[in-house]
């Protein structure tokens, strides 16, 4: 649980008394071992050592065991200092407390797993991998969505037609509409060109704003 430098919150405090640090170093008994304050970020966490303990080969469980190759220092309230992010740490607090991964849709898996590799909780780094592999499938598999548009052109504006697409307009397909006219004193031949863009982040149907490059496609396109 997390509280900040005067009150601690949360329904786990109910179950234990409020010590100043003096009162704590003259506690005996179970209470004394049970309980660790935990000062991650300028953010303080009060929690079990059971809870910290779930994961013998991580650093929350050195911790507890005061490991000698462990160099950790405490605050003046006796909590040990973790200089990490508190946010993500909640997440991973949570998680060794009762095995699941619960994340607010505003903390990205990515985060969390930062701070579940520096803690090195294995079993969890596995469960975000995991979750972010099947993320970034699910991402893969949507359907990539065109917007199509002809365009009729004279044979001598074809190379200035395709110099201007751009936006993500590529071209498709250029076909002959098999007529001619006379264009000073030369025939022209006319041709339909077929150029297509990829629809991001819209539904289908809809169209954003075009941009100026795009309008010249428009406006060749106007004659048809």
């Amino acid at each position: 649980m997390a509280e900040n430098s005067s009150d601690i919150s949360g329904s786990g405090c109910r179950r234990c008394s409020v010590h100043s640090p003096g009162e704590r170093t003259q506690t005996s008994g179970f209470g004394a071992s049970k309980w660790v304050r935990l000062n991650v970020g300028g953010t303080y966490f009060l929690t079990t050592r059971q809870t910290l303990c779930r994961d013998p080969k991580s650093f929350l469980y050195r911790l507890c065991q005061a490991d000698p190759d462990l160099d950790s220092d405490k605050d003046e309230t006796g909590a040990y200092l973790i200089d990490r992010d508190p946010t993500y740490f909640g997440p991973v607090l949570n998680y060794l407390r009762h095995g699941k991964l619960v994340l607010n849709k505003d903390l990205a898996e990515e985060g969390v797993l930062e701070e579940a590799e520096f803690y090195n909780i294995t079993s969890l780094i596995k469960l975000i991998k995991d979750k972010i592999r099947e993320r970034d499938c699910k991402t893969s598999q949507v359907p990539v969505k065109h917007v199509y548009r002809v365009l009729q052109c004279q044979e001598e504006e074809l190379t200035q037609m395709v110099s201007t697409m751009s936006d993500g307009w590529k071209f498709e397909q250029l076909v002959s509409i098999g007529s001619s006219y006379n264009y000073g004193n030369e025939d022209q031949a006319e041709f339909l060109c077929v150029v297509s863009k990829e629809l991001h982040n819209q539904s289908y149907g809809t169209s954003s704003e075009p941009s100026e490059k795009a309008k010249i496609l428009q406006e060749r396109g106007s004659r048809m």
